[in-house]
């Protein structure tokens, strides 16, 4: 994982004030990253919608049910 300077400097700070680790820092964000809420399709969907007016759909008929 590549970190900017200024990322790196942050997470030094933190880790020395907390007295923990630098790994442990990225743990603890990651385990709040992880935890949010989960994406809402039907907004994506509602969104995104007619987002590429250009795309093509094969016709039903040249789908291999097989």
């Amino acid at each position: 994982m590549y970190l900017t300077e200024e990322q790196r400097h942050r997470i030094d700070v933190l880790a020395d004030d907390e007295g923990v680790t630098m790994a442990e820092i990225i743990r603890r964000a990651l385990d709040l990253y992880l935890e949010g809420e989960a994406p809402d399709s039907e907004l994506a969907l509602a969104t995104t919608f007619g987002a590429a007016p250009e795309a093509t759909v094969p016709s039903r008929d040249e789908w291999d049910r097989g």
